[in-house]
């Protein structure tokens, strides 16, 4: 897939509407709490502003589904914003302001970051209307925001039919290394799936099959669905090249909260002659409610994916969230923004947000 890029036009004196991944974790005092995807995106949002441009951020935060909700405001991602940019005195400036008919924050004086999106009805259901407000923001619409790719919506798919539209630098590194797992990757692939929600999942191990060397099942899907997962594993139909990957479910251990450590044993014996590894979903409960001993299959299957050396990629909220806690995230050779959107990508799904970017 070939994008038409920023670095292919000239932005200087020019309005931008940039997308960005702003759906981030917020702790109980309201602090961010994992601020992977915010960092992605300021590499974009710092060539935009050294090259000379006008750049209005927008995005969203968790479902309001359309009302207004203080605690799914971005004014936490604004304030973070302007202290990674470190605009000076930006508690004094950053003041509320009013672009268009939309309510934001003025960081600095070509710098705008607009409340969140999800705020508007209009935004999920992708409305015209709505996304031509947006559209007459700016001159050029930026797209940065893999993660919500694979959905359809104002800012991401409808505001390209009024704005030449772009890809970010993020986007263009998530299509590129996840493109290197697709068209020819080095072998044995292993892909492992896991945490919980089946019907996202179902369809990267259906493409798997016939395309990976090993698929590797953990997490609550385990608990769930062993034998679903082994049955669609078993009534795929045939390959027309005869690839078929081994299937490896691990066992939940006793307290239905991890896998055995048998079974991360095997998953281990597996991952130690891989060359290329795709990881997405934890192998046992992670996060606030977990305990030491349900991570510990998470933890020792990325000590092993680690030590391999091989080519890595890892996506999901959970998943990184889990390598951040355990310093483990930054030994992975790319680390895909996009949970739902990493797994449509490498499932084969088309996803609506890109088609307006391909050159």
């Amino acid at each position: 897939m070939h994008l038409k890029t920023i670095q292919s036009i000239a932005v200087s004196g020019k309005k931008i509407l940039l997308r960005l991944d702003l759906d981030v974790p917020l702790s109980a005092t309201g602090d961010i709490a994992d601020t992977t995807r915010l960092k992605a995106g300021t590499e974009t949002l710092q060539y935009l502003l050294s090259h000379g441009a006008i750049v209005i951020i927008c995005g969203h935060m968790g479902r309001p589904n359309g009302e207004i909700k203080k605690e799914d405001s971005l004014e936490p991602v604004a304030k973070w914003l302007a202290n990674e940019l470190r605009i000076t005195n930006y508690e004094l400036r950053m003041k509320e302001t009013k672009l268009g008919e939309f309510v934001g924050w003025e960081l600095s004086n070509n710098l705008y970051v607009l409340e969140n999106l999800r705020f508007f009805p209009g935004e999920e259901e992708n409305d015209p209307a709505f996304a031509k407000q947006l559209a007459d923001l700016a001159a050029i619409y930026v797209d940065d925001a893999f993660a919500v790719s694979h959905r359809s919506a104002a800012s991401n798919v409808g505001i390209t039919t009024f704005l030449p539209s772009y890809a970010g630098l993020q986007m263009q590194k998530e299509i590129e290394n996840l493109g290197k797992v697709l068209e020819n990757p080095q072998r044995p692939l292993v892909v492992i799936v896991g945490g919980a929600k089946l019907e996202t999942k179902l369809p990267l191990v259906s493409k798997m099959h016939h395309f990976a060397d090993y698929v590797l099942v953990g997490g609550k899907l385990v608990q769930e669905t062993q034998d679903i997962l082994k049955m669609q594993h078993e009534q795929l139909p045939p390959s027309p090249t005869g690839q078929k990957s081994i299937l490896l479910v691990g066992d939940p251990d006793e307290s239905g909260l991890d896998i055995t450590q048998n079974s991360v044993e095997n998953f281990l014996q597996v991952i130690v002659n891989a060359k290329t590894i795709v990881w997405n979903g934890p192998l046992g409960k992670t996060g606030k409610d977990a305990t030491t001993d349900s991570e510990k299959g998470s933890r020792l299957v990325a000590e092993g994916i680690i030590a391999t050396g091989a080519y890595t990629v890892v996506g999901g909220g959970d998943t990184i969230e889990f390598l951040e806690s355990q310093h483990l995230l930054e030994k992975f050779s790319f680390i895909s923004t996009g949970g739902g959107a990493m797994l449509s990508f490498l499932s084969g799904a088309t996803l609506p947000a890109l088609l307006p970017l391909e050159s």
